[in-house]
C-alpha cells in the first residue's frame, strides 16, 4: 500500500530501466528515520524521498530504500516478519566516508556503534554502525602508509 499523496520524481519504470552494474535496495521501517540516519551520520545526498521511496548518494554512487509497507508483494516480506536486525552478514560500505565523524555524529544522535573506528590491517580506519533498521554500515577511509 503506498502512502505518496503526489507524484513521484519520475515514473518508476524510468527511473528502473537505466539502472546498470549492482544496485542496492533497502527494505526499511520508516523511510525517514533511514534517511535522517544516513545523511547525519555520513552526509550522503538525498537525492528524492517520499514516504514509500527514497533514492540515496554517495560519491556518484546511488541505492534506493522502500519502506516495508510498499511490500505487499515483495518475496521478502515474509522473512521480514518479526526480525529486528536485518542484513546479516552484509556491510554497506562507504568509501571515503569519515570513520571517527561517522561514528562521533552516530554517537551524538543515539546510534548503536557495533565496533568504534580503528586501523585495520587492509589498510582502512574504519566503523562500525548499525542503523534503525539494523544494517551494518562501514564508513571507512585509507590510512596513509608510513613514510
Amino acid at each position: 500500500m503506498k502512502l505518496r499523496t503526489t507524484e513521484p520524481f519520475m515514473p518508476a519504470d524510468e527511473y528502473g530501466r537505466p539502472l546498470k552494474s549492482l544496485s542496492l535496495n533497502l527494505l526499511v521501517r520508516d523511510i525517514e528515520k533511514a534517511v535522517a540516519f544516513q545523511r547525519d551520520v555520513f552526509g550522503v545526498t538525498l537525492v528524492y524521498s517520499d514516504p514509500d521511496f527514497a533514492v540515496l548518494e554517495w560519491q556518484g554512487a546511488q541505492w534506493m530504500l522502500h519502506a516495508d509497507h510498499t511490500c505487499d508483494k515483495h518475496p521478502l516480506r515474509g522473512l521480514l516478519a518479526g526480525v529486528d536486525g536485518r542484513g546479516a552478514g552484509i556491510e554497506l560500505r562507504l568509501h571515503g566516508c569519515d570513520p571517527d565523524k561517522a561514528e562521533a555524529a552516530a554517537r551524538r544522535l543515539g546510534y548503536y556503534i557495533v565496533a568504534p573506528a580503528a586501523d585495520k590491517p587492509h589498510g582502512l580506519r574504519e566503523a562500525f554502525i548499525a542503523d534503525p533498521d539494523g544494517y551494518l554500515w562501514v564508513p571507512d577511509a585509507p590510512i596513509k602508509p608510513p613514510s
